[in-house]
């Protein structure tokens, strides 16, 4: 998936927004996005505390999280956000590679793929 692209050019599958201000469970936290922009924070320090709230949002419910790994299993998921920009040209530095870590980790058996750098 990529920003500005037509929607016939997108991929098929189910989208998932999980981007700061939405209310989606893989979201980051706005502070921590912020802090890591500003630099106030360390992709380490970003990384820990996203791990941290994730983990959280998880021993509250696993519902939500239940819910994407069933639905990866029938169809492609995929997680947006607004990187790469001009602030976070990584990947591999946003919270979307996190979740997908974070989805392999706590799903063993679900079919978790990294974007091609």
């Amino acid at each position: 998936m990529r920003r500005g692209a037509k929607a016939s050019e997108l991929p098929s599958g189910a989208r998932q927004d999980t981007r700061k201000h939405t209310r989606h469970v893989l979201r980051p936290t706005r502070e921590a996005v912020a802090g890591y922009l500003a630099r106030e924070l360390s992709w380490d320090e970003f990384a820990r505390a996203y791990r941290s709230v994730i983990e959280e949002r998880h021993r509250a419910g696993s519902a939500g999280f239940d819910e994407i790994a069933a639905l990866a299993r029938t169809s492609d998921v995929y997680l947006g956000c607004s990187c790469p920009t001009k602030q976070n040209p990584d990947v591999r530095r946003c919270h979307t590679w996190l979740a997908l870590e974070i989805m392999a980790q706590m799903y063993p058996n679900l079919d978790v793929r990294f974007p091609e750098l």
